[in-house]
């Protein structure tokens, strides 16, 4: 088939990162999150973290709670700890993957494990369909050297989510099997070069160029650095970008359900939203272990 005949996705937004502040006063970027969410169901957030000042990153994130969806931190550079109520205690060095689903409730902190140096990396919620949001926490801490990479052309391609097809190449990741079918792939542009990725039909589809620039859909529209791009849901999906550019592909089955988010807990209804505020108050959000 030519590669003009094909339907690609194309741009219907195209989202600035914004400055913002965090946990103990660390400086990032919030590439997504708030507004109409359901533009990005089921996704519900993605932050950038990144500085060579310690003083940007240093307080972290002390305890806090969580419920009703999925939080995912890949470490490009630096090192991080993960503890949480359950007992876990984990360190995200670059290029590792934590992947916590909150569901019912988790109190954790994420707090820098040095002192100076460069750290970044990536935060991204996904959401849960109203059935799990209820269910027990867990917590994944996957090292980078598992997380699957493949080579298609000059783009080298890890893929920390889904199970995914580009150009005859199936891009299994390290994490599958979830009601969402969440992908997450992070490319890598060696040189100027163009990449397919087919995406099931009536999916959610978001880019995020963190380096360089990439060009979507019939036209090439131009993403640069520091912008998302929001896709139509049906057809295939093109990037082409220039080299050493750096890519995030999201992607992931709407649930089509309310959603209502307040600060750290996202549920389906106010009054939900409401309970999970009075069990944190009372101390009964979670149970177990609460020295962190």
């Amino acid at each position: 088939m030519n590669i003009e005949s094909k339907t690609l996705r194309q741009i219907e937004e195209v989202i600035e990162a914004q400055p913002a502040s965090d946990g103990d006063g660390v400086n990032l970027k919030r590439v997504f999150g708030g507004g109409d969410l359901s533009r990005f169901d089921p996704f519900l957030m993605l932050d950038e973290f990144g500085s060579d000042e310690a003083a940007d990153y240093i307080g972290g994130f002390p305890p806090h709670p969580h419920r009703g969806f999925e939080t995912v931190t890949y470490m490009l550079e630096g090192k991080m700890e993960h503890r949480d109520h359950m007992g876990n205690v984990g360190l995200l060095n670059s290029g590792d993957v934590q992947w916590m689903k909150a569901g019912s409730g988790v109190i954790h902190s994420e707090m820098p494990k040095q002192e100076e140096g460069r750290m970044r990396g990536f935060q991204l919620w996904v959401n849960l369909p109203g059935a799990e949001k209820m269910t027990p926490a867990t917590y994944n801490d996957i090292d980078g050297e598992t997380v699957p990479n493949y080579q298609i052309g000059e783009v080298s391609i890890k893929s920390i989510a889904g199970e995914l097809s580009s150009q005859n190449h199936s891009l299994s990741g390290a994490v599958s099997g979830l009601s969402t079918d969440p992908g997450y792939l992070d490319l890598a542009f060696k040189k100027d070069d163009e990449l397919e990725i087919e995406v099931p039909s009536a999916y959610t589809s978001l880019i995020y160029v963190y380096e360089g620039s990439a060009f979507i859909g019939e036209g090439n529209k131009p993403i640069t650095k520091g912008n998302l791009a929001r896709l139509s849901r049906d057809g295939l999906l093109r990037i082409k970008a220039n080299a050493d550019s750096r890519v995030l592909v999201m992607t992931g089955k709407p649930i089509g359900e309310p959603i209502v988010q307040r600060g750290p807990f996202v549920m389906n209804s106010a009054d939900e939203i409401h309970q999970a505020i009075r069990d944190y108050s009372e101390g009964v959000l979670v149970e177990g272990n609460l020295t962190l």
